[in-house]
C-alpha cells in the first residue's frame, strides 16, 4: 500500500475508531441543563431571547446565497454536498432561532438536526473533492443517516456520546483531509478560513456569560457565535463563486 492509499485508510478509519471510542472509553452522559442558561435573555418587540434568535440570520443570509448559487450556476467540484451544506445553514436559522426562543432540551433537538444536516454535506464535500469525486453520491446518503441518527438517539435516550463522536470525526476528518490531502480546487484558504472561523465560534459559545460582562450586557458570547459561524459558511459562498469564475476564465 503506497502513502495515498495509507492516508484514505487512516480516513475510513477514523469514523470506526470514533464510535468505537465513544462506547468503550466514556460512559453514558446526559445534556447538561446548565447549557440552557445563556447570558442575554432580554427581549425585543415581544421576542424573548432577543440577540441569541435574531442572530440565527447570519445563517439563512449565507445559506441562502449559497443555495442560489449552487441551484443557479451549478459550480465546479462536490455541488450536491455543498448544496446540502448550504441547505443546512438555511435550517439552522430555523432550528436555532425557535431553540433560543424557548431554550430546552424539546426544542434543542431541532438545531442540532439542522446542523447535522450541514456538518455532515461539508464532510462528504471535502472527501469528494480532496479524496475522490465518486465518493460523494455514495457517501452522501449514509452520512445524513449517520448524523440524523446520532442526534435521535440523544433526543431519545438522553446519551450525547454517538452525537459528540460524530462531530469529532467531521473535524478530525477535516484535519487529515486538509493537510494530507489535495485537491484539482486549489482554494484551500477558504476552506481554513471556514474551520478558523468555527473554533471562534466554539470559543464564543464557551464566554457566552463572559463576553456578556466584558460588552457591559451590550451582547453575549453566543449571539456572537452564531455571527461568526455564519461568516465561516461566507467563506464557502465566496469558494465556490471564486471556483466558477476560475472555470469561466478558462
Amino acid at each position: 500500500m503506497g502513502p495515498q492509499g495509507i492516508r484514505q485508510a487512516i480516513l475510513c478509519a477514523l469514523p470506526v475508531a470514533a464510535m468505537a471510542g465513544a462506547l468503550v472509553l466514556f460512559d453514558p452522559f446526559a445534556q447538561p441543563l446548565y447549557y440552557h442558561d445563556f447570558a442575554d435573555r432580554r427581549a425585543f418587540l415581544g421576542i424573548a431571547n432577543f440577540a441569541d434568535v435574531a442572530s440565527n440570520l447570519a445563517f439563512l443570509v449565507v445559506g441562502t446565497l449559497g443555495l442560489f448559487h449552487c441551484l443557479r450556476f451549478r459550480p465546479p467540484g462536490a455541488r450536491l454536498a455543498w448544496t446540502v451544506f448550504f441547505l443546512g445553514l438555511v435550517l439552522i436559522s430555523f432550528g436555532s432561532g425557535a431553540y433560543h426562543r424557548s431554550p430546552d432540551n424539546g426544542t434543542l433537538v431541532w438545531d442540532r438536526l439542522a446542523m447535522m444536516i450541514g456538518f455532515m454535506g461539508l464532510y462528504v464535500a471535502l472527501v469528494a473533492e480532496y479524496v475522490g469525486a465518486g465518493l460523494e453520491k455514495h457517501l452522501l446518503p449514509p452520512a445524513l443517516f449517520a448524523g440524523l441518527g446520532a442526534v435521535l438517539y440523544w433526543h431519545g435516550v438522553d446519551d450525547l456520546r454517538f452525537y459528540f463522536a460524530l462531530q469529532a470525526t467531521v473535524f478530525v476528518s477535516a484535519a487529515v483531509i486538509l493537510a494530507a490531502f489535495e485537491s484539482a480546487f486549489r482554494q484551500k484558504a477558504f476552506v481554513v478560513a471556514m474551520f478558523a472561523c468555527h473554533l471562534g465560534a466554539m470559543a464564543l459559545e464557551q464566554l457566552d456569560h463572559q463576553v456578556f460582562s466584558w460588552t457591559g450586557g451590550v451582547v453575549g458570547g453566543h449571539a456572537l457565535k452564531h455571527l461568526m459561524a455564519g461568516f465561516g459558511g461566507y467563506w464557502i459562498y465566496r469558494m465556490l463563486v471564486a471556483r466558477r469564475k476560475e472555470a469561466g476564465a478558462r
